[in-house]
């Protein structure tokens, strides 16, 4: 006889009291109980609350808050009626320009405690509209039987299961506010349990979705995703494997494209790494632009250059720039975006500058002024050749604020150059990632 399996009655949520003394770089509240460090999600520095406990760990805990007994005054009502259960969003909770002030101390704080860095001037932060901002996302999609209908959105908080949601206020409207559509639409096709999720990519004056199959489409679904298109106004693609897969439902597309400053039109793909928030990137390469104050007489090297954001804005002020990334196919297209805007003076490498580029023929090179754009790892790896490059000047620009204080050190304490400014650019209103920018000046 078969044992019977001695299954574990799920014993009830344990809560406590907790009193909130300051903010994680997360955007989680910090208390400590029981002389342990507990990490709250939705609580807010000052307030006084009830958490029930999603972990316990030896030396830290964390938990979710389940009522606020004293609430903070800079606690607002999230604007979204699904920011309870949908992770998309992690700080609606608190009033937007609080946002910007608790990034800018999680800014300061990382350089403190990891750089040992306080005499700098801080740069007024980038800001822009909290609502409607993001131009880029994957949307996951799953056919949920229980509930009658196909999910399209975000993950539940600390959760891998899809949040059932209408629609999303950060998410630029032409998307935003047509999630049910696309749930009615996905509900409609035969391969509705094969679609895992739609990547979404806006430009100035078109939406591209990017569907995910599992299976190929019957004719019958195509009828109906051509019908979607023509009467949303989008352009769809379809992807069965890899990035090379992505092909248009139907006909040549047009390419996606949007303005930058000094008359640069950006052209891209429905899939490449664009930034999510359209408006901050231009005031961002306008900050670069101001900061780096280039003339004909400077010779500047852009890092992990991606499609030539920064390169083809400089390169129309130069003397010259030499764009540098570690996808060849992103390379390809740079050279195509340098061409489509008349820029003969700025060249474009391949390298991994995560590893040795000592042999690279750019490295040859004098450059007085540098402009880093790494991704969440940093850019440690390239940092002592700057000194030997002769750049008097280096703009990084950050997705993490860890790393950036990180390099900071290097720069400040082992190559001897001297951190004057830095800021936060909030390219993700209501979320806790912190985007910032730093000039280092020798």
């Amino acid at each position: 006889m078969a044992r019977r399996r001695n299954r574990r009655k799920k014993l009830p949520p344990e809560t406590a009291n907790a009193c909130i003394e300051s903010m994680a770089h997360d955007g989680r509240g910090i208390a400590h109980v029981d002389e342990k460090a507990v990490f709250i999600a939705g609580a807010l520095p000052g307030e006084e609350v009830v958490f029930e406990y999603s972990k316990k760990k030896k030396d830290f805990a964390e938990g979710r808050v389940t009522e606020v007994l004293k609430a903070s005054a800079d606690r607002v009502d999230p604007g979204c009626e699904h920011y309870a259960i949908c992770g998309g969003c992690s700080l609606q909770h608190l009033d937007p320009e609080k946002q910007i002030l608790a990034k800018q101390s999680i800014l300061i704080n990382q350089f403190k405690s990891i750089a040992k860095l306080e005499n700098f001037e801080l740069w007024p932060a980038l800001t822009g509209p909290f609502l409607g901002y993001r131009h880029r996302a994957r949307l996951g999609v799953k056919d949920v039987i229980k509930k009658g209908r196909v999910l399209v959105g975000f993950r539940e908080k600390a959760s891998p299961f899809l949040a059932e949601i209408e629609s999303c206020e950060v998410l630029h409207p032409s998307v935003g506010k047509r999630l049910m559509d696309l749930s009615a639409l996905i509900g409609g096709l035969t391969i509705k349990d094969k679609i895992p999720q739609i990547e979404v990519s806006i430009c100035d004056n078109r939406t591209a979705l990017v569907f995910r199959i599992l299976e190929p489409l019957s004719d019958d679904d195509i009828a109906i995703l051509s019908a979607f298109e023509l009467s949303a106004e989008v352009d769809i693609y379809t992807q069965s494997k890899g990035p090379d897969t992505i092909a248009p439902l139907s006909g040549e597309k047009p390419a996606l494209s949007y303005a930058l400053p000094n008359d640069v039109t950006l052209y891209f793909g429905p899939s490449d790494f664009v930034q999510v928030n359209v408006e901050i990137n231009r005031k961002m390469i306008n900050r670069a632009l101001q900061t780096l104050d280039l003339n004909e007489n400077d010779n500047v090297l852009d890092l992990f250059c991606g499609l030539g954001n920064f390169t083809l804005p400089m390169a129309k002020v130069a003397g010259h720039v030499t764009g540098v990334e570690g996808s060849e196919d992103l390379i390809k297209r740079a050279k195509k975006n340098a061409d489509k805007n008349g820029i003969n003076n700025a060249s474009f490498y391949t390298a991994n500058l995560m590893e040795e580029v000592a042999d690279e023929p750019w490295t040859k090179q004098k450059y007085n002024k540098v402009l880093i754009d790494p991704p969440r790892l940093g850019a440690k790896e390239i940092l002592h050749y700057l000194p030997t490059w002769g750049a008097e000047h280096v703009l990084y620009i950050s997705c993490n604020p860890s790393t950036l204080a990180r390099d900071a050190a290097i720069l400040v304490n082992e190559l001897g150059y001297t951190m004057k400014r830095a800021g936060v650019m909030d390219m993700f209103p209501h979320t806790s990632h912190v985007e910032s920018i730093a000039l280092f000046v020798k």
